[in-house]
């Protein structure tokens, strides 16, 4: 691309760089906080949503750690840990405190559009899974938050729950499910669209194909944001006051660019991921449950098997996997370049370890690579035995980067959730990882103001509470208001049954 001579330059209080929930959801907040504040959002696409945060790239399961048995280890003496399972359904709960306000104050509109209920479950086979899944329903189970889950070992309320998962499976096999209800199908795609309607409404500006290379930190402590408008072969610069970086696995680069040291030493893993989509409507309607079961040996968390029910544009799907894929690419729309282009001096060691560390998941990506057709629907046919391959296609899921930290023994670290980083001075911060990721965007964007306005959090607190009243206090220890703003919610994003 050859880009014209002339720059041209504008001001603004707070440029956030990529149109997916992340950014919509800091927008909307610092929208209600500071209403006087200017604020841009520069997408490098013609659209939003299109990357992560699009429903056919992501599970939707609104992570609440109903389902998910990643969030449960296993632990040395036998036990189950529930610790993150906690944390991240209390994180789930601020989001949906947040969604409330918003359909409640007409900041969102109708939420049948993008949150809908649909039972979460896990599933188990063998008489290990058995004893595990048992000692994390005793456990949950005890737990104000996970209190109306329940559990069974009968493969006929199996088959009962959940047909397809019953259907022409051996009736002496040892299988067990936890299940619960409130769990929800969430389009965050259909979310951050209405999330950025707000915005524009209130007098953001927000500029699609506009791709930012270059990040430059000015003498009085703002930012230079360059980027080129793709539409008209035009560059700009943007001088913003702060700077947020929610650019999915692009966020990596550009914090690079930045040149903040809290950058250093940190590098990214691309895991990508494909799905198997059921084209039979009849097996669609006959299942609506996210079914989750125990990821295999070496395989990253974010690959654990589900079969899943999604509610996208109105309309009910069923799809089954992920399954890994691979390419050096940082989002699904980037560049073969991307992963060489992110190795640096001060990341070197860090990625060269992990590349030593992690030789299970190599392994792993590497055999799911070579998979067939008809491989897949065999690992299908573990939670669906009567599966026919004619039955399903293959769909390509969204590509996640996963976080790569120094580590003094080993080089590097490879680590899966998310991470803020953030400069010292709090002018520019940008989020990492993938999942929970966007089922907790709004218990993130909330650290993401902690660490950046400090001064201002006063200020900001009895708003904060009005958008989600349970800021600053644990829902754990408090069951009274856990009970009233999940019934609150229940109401206003019309999920009663």
């Amino acid at each position: 691309m050859t880009v014209p001579q002339g720059n041209k330059q504008t001001n603004t209080d707070v440029v956030l760089i990529g149109a997916g929930v992340m950014s919509a959801t800091l927008g909307a907040l610092l929208r209600r906080l500071q209403p006087d504040w200017s604020i841009e959002i520069l997408e490098r696409l013609n659209g939003p949503s299109q990357e992560s945060s699009d429903a056919w790239n992501n599970a939707g399961t609104g992570h609440s750690a109903l389902c998910e048995l990643n969030y449960t280890p296993k632990t040395a003496d036998g036990g189950v840990d529930i610790t993150k399972a906690v944390g991240v359904n209390e994180k789930f709960q601020v989001s949906r405190q947040f969604w409330s306000f918003g359909v409640e104050n007409n900041l969102l509109g109708d939420p049948s559009e993008w949150i809908n209920p649909v039972a979460h479950m896990s599933f188990v086979r063998g008489e290990e899974g058995q004893k595990y899944l048992r000692k994390r329903f005793e456990m949950l189970s005890k737990h104000p938050l996970f209190e109306t889950l329940e559990h069974t070992e009968d493969i006929d309320e199996v088959s009962k729950l959940v047909p397809l998962v019953g259907k022409d499976r051996n009736p002496d096999e040892k299988v067990a499910l936890s299940h619960i209800k409130g769990g929800t199908d969430v389009n965050f795609g259909a979310l951050t669209r209405q999330l950025l309607g707000y915005l524009a409404r209130t007098g953001t500006d927000v500029r699609y194909q506009a791709e930012v290379k270059n990040l430059e930190r000015s003498t009085d402590g703002s930012w230079k944001v360059r980027y080129i408008n793709r539409a008209l072969d035009e560059e700009h610069t943007i001088n913003a006051k702060f700077v947020f970086v929610g650019a999915g696995g692009g966020a990596l680069h550009l914090l690079q660019k930045s040149g903040i040291p809290e950058i250093r030493g940190i590098g990214g893993f691309p895991v990508g991921g494909q799905w198997l989509r059921c084209t039979n409507e009849e097996l669609i309607e006959q299942h609506n449950a996210k079914v989750y079961g125990q990821a295999a040996v070496g395989a990253p968390p974010m690959s654990v098997p589900h079969l899943d029910t999604r509610v996208i544009d109105g309309k009910r799907a069923l799809l089954f996997g992920p399954f890994a894929g691979w390419t050096p690419k940082f989002l699904k729309r980037g560049r073969f370049t991307d992963l060489p282009l992110s190795v640096r001096p001060n990341n070197f060691l860090s990625m060269a370890g992990v590349g030593v560390t992690e030789l299970g998941l190599v392994k792993y990506l590497v055999t799911e690579l070579a998979k067939t057709h008809e491989k897949r629907v065999e690992t299908l046919r573990e939670f669906m035995p009567s599966a026919e391959a004619g039955d399903w296609e293959k769909v390509i899921a969204g590509q996640r980067v996963q976080v790569i930290k120094p580590n003094k023994k080993t080089g590097g670290t490879l680590e899966f959730g998310t991470a803020v980083v953030n400069s010292s001075d709090g002018s520019i911060a940008g989020l990492l990882g993938a999942s929970p990721g966007a089922s907790t965007a709004v218990d993130a964007m909330l650290d993401v103001l902690n660490r950046c306005f400090p001064d201002r959090m006063a200020t900001w607190d009895s708003a904060i509470k009005e958008m989600v009243p349970s800021y600053g206090r644990s829902l754990s220890e408090d069951v009274t208001l856990y009970n009233e703003q999940f019934e609150r919610s229940q109401k206003a994003l019309k999920l009663e049954s």
